[in-house]
């Protein structure tokens, strides 16, 4: 099963710059999206469904902002649905979708930004906290449990080009690292970097301004986190560095 995350910073943007067709290329089983900034009805899906895909859907409360939304077909298609952690001020931004994939729950997530001044890192931190209660809940149960999205921090001095100039920035404070190393600390693993434990210049994220990504000065801060026990089932972990439509690119997982 061929599970990918990509935050397209707005879904009809993305559909304008070319994500039916990369869908119809690139055929996941399951591609987890954030950052819609869209909801159901303002979305036409018509080449969606007929690639086979059905979708689901959790928007923000704010009309054009955030938000998830889940495509998954065939063998792979949703067969549970759940909007949200249950905590209004995460759910009311549209921050969460967890579905089922045969015996995989997955978690699409867009994990906030703390913005420039740092002040929603209170916010953030307690949505990381959150899902990490809710993640460790599931894999209580006996459930095999997959998170994946846009986690908005780069994690290690090799997931960003620039690290020495970014300890204060953003995203790659030193609180926000580790809010990472919470979940690692908890068994959970970052797939990519279990397969791909030091290869350079690997990012999912560029800024905008001009030549920025042509010179792939980036930042890795869209992953797949996988429970330790789940590790021998990760066969593949790709970034598509060279899809264009968003800022980010699309990230892959493939489970055995």
């Amino acid at each position: 099963m061929r599970l990918f995350t990509w935050n397209v910073n707005g879904i009809r943007a993305a559909a304008r710059k070319g994500l039916i067709d990369w869908l119809a290329a690139a055929q996941p089983d399951v591609l987890c999206v954030q950052e819609t900034k869209a909801t159901a009805d303002q979305f036409e899906s018509d080449a969606v469904r007929a690639l086979g895909y059905d979708v689901q859907w959790h928007a923000a409360v704010k009309p054009g902002y955030s938000g998830v939304a889940t495509f998954s077909r065939g063998a792979a298609a949703a067969t549970r649905v759940e909007p949200g952690l249950g905590e209004a001020r995460f759910d009311d931004e549209g921050r969460v979708l967890v579905t089922r994939h045969g015996d995989v729950t997955l978690i699409n997530a867009y994990f906030p930004n703390a913005q420039r001044d740092l002040g929603r890192l209170d916010y953030k931190t307690d949505f990381y906290r959150a899902l990490l209660a809710f993640a460790g809940r599931r894999r209580a149960a006996g459930e095999t449990v997959v998170i994946c999205g846009d986690w908005n921090t780069a994690h290690r001095n090799i997931d960003i080009e620039n690290w020495r100039g970014n300890q204060k920035a953003s995203g790659f404070t030193p609180g926000e690292r580790a809010l990472v190393d919470e979940y690692l600390a908890a068994g959970w693993v970052d797939a990519f970097r279990a397969l791909h434990p030091d290869l350079p210049r690997q990012y999912s994220w560029w800024s905008n301004r001009p030549g920025v990504r042509e010179k792939n000065v980036g930042w890795r801060i869209d992953y797949h986190l996988v429970a330790t026990e789940s590790l021998p089932r990760v066969r593949e972990a790709r970034i598509h560095m060279d899809v264009l439509g968003s800022d980010h690119c699309p990230v892959e997982l493939a489970l055995y």
